[in-house]
């Protein structure tokens, strides 16, 4: 027979479940992970500077100030990033780029690669040049739908900044289904942390060996491949998401090479496979380590979201996986 303490419970996680849906159905990854983010800065914070302040009501005058300074940070260095990948048309200059590099591919390639490749190989290059050209925009972050995700964002960030002062300031005494709420969440947000912890990680070092290569390797060996200091900084941004950006990362600097020569796109590919070969033994042990899995359950994690919702889907994956295994664990089923 059910008990009302497992009606809470199984209430609190049909909750949490249909919040993540509708997360995922109306796209608003953005405001999540920009809430969730917010709140982590203003708690690993507020341990900085609280031990000055005492009381209770100095403590949330402090976590008010932090909230503000986060949220202003944040949007700051939004504003910062963007300004620098569209400097002097430099990001939409790379895009033009590489889609006149796909153009002209026929006089770039090896006759020895052009009779090896399907012999729909032009039909597929004139479709993926027309995307590059006809989702510039979208490529570009401009448009309607930049603005209303932007909007997300930042509306997301408030609800995490005030989800934070609301924390210190609410009363400790909740009803039931409240407290099983309030554990659900706290436990997606543990998960959320250690992935992001994990991914910074290995984000950073990516983006650390890609800037040795591009502007050491590469100049050391007479070749010097336009837009390096903006492909850098996609590599950072992209590395965030678990593979996708990667591949995001990868392809454009395997194009940007291939319109020097043939010579640097496929040293490029070279560099990229080995370092990425290294690092998928690196993510086994960051991400892996942080969630106590192996590498190919998230990979079987982020095709499953993927096939379920998307993009969204692959980007949320490792944090539904670490969630739901540490539910599990905290539950004594694994």
């Amino acid at each position: 027979m059910e008990t009302p303490h497992n009606r809470v419970s199984t209430s609190s996680y049909l909750l949490t479940a249909a919040g993540i849906l509708v997360i995922l159905g109306f796209h608003l990854l953005g405001a999540l992970f920009a809430g969730v983010l917010v709140f982590m800065l203003i708690h690993l914070a507020q341990p900085l500077v609280g031990r000055h302040v005492a009381g209770q009501r100095g403590k949330l005058m402090l976590t008010a100030v932090l909230a503000i300074l986060v949220v202003a940070a944040m949007i700051g260095l939004g504003l910062w990033v963007s300004s620098i990948m569209h400097r002097g048309g430099e990001l939409d200059a790379m895009w033009e780029k590489i889609a006149e590099t796909l153009e002209s591919a026929n006089g770039v390639l090896p006759p020895w690669l052009l009779g090896n490749l399907p012999s729909k190989g032009p039909e597929v290059k004139t479709e993926a040049v027309h995307w590059l050209r006809e989702h510039a925009p979208e490529l570009r972050l401009l448009g309607k739908e930049a603005g209303i995700a932007a909007a997300h964002i930042v509306i997301g960030m408030i609800i995490g900044a005030l989800v934070a002062v609301q924390e210190l300031a609410a009363p400790n005494e909740r009803k039931p289904l409240a407290r099983a709420l309030i554990a659900r969440l706290q436990a997606f947000y543990n998960a959320f942390r250690r992935v992001f912890v994990a991914q910074a990680k290995i984000a950073s070092i990516n983006a650390f060996f890609t800037g040795l290569y591009i502007l050491g390797l590469l100049p050391a060996l007479g070749i010097h491949l336009p837009f390096g200091k903006t492909m850098i900084l996609i590599t950072a941004l992209v590395g965030l998401l678990p593979v996708v950006g990667n591949l995001i990362s990868n392809s454009i600097i395997v194009l940007i090479g291939l319109s020097v020569s043939p010579y640097a796109a496929a040293l490029s590919l070279l560099f990229l496979v080995s370092l990425h070969k290294a690092e998928y033994f690196l993510n086994a042990r960051i991400v892996g380590g942080e969630i106590n899995a192996k590498a190919w359950e998230i990979l079987i994690a982020m095709v499953v979201m993927e096939a379920l919702f998307g993009f969204g889907g692959v980007a949320l994956a490792p944090v539904i996986y670490a969630w739901i295994k540490a539910e599990l664990k905290a539950a004594d089923l694994i």
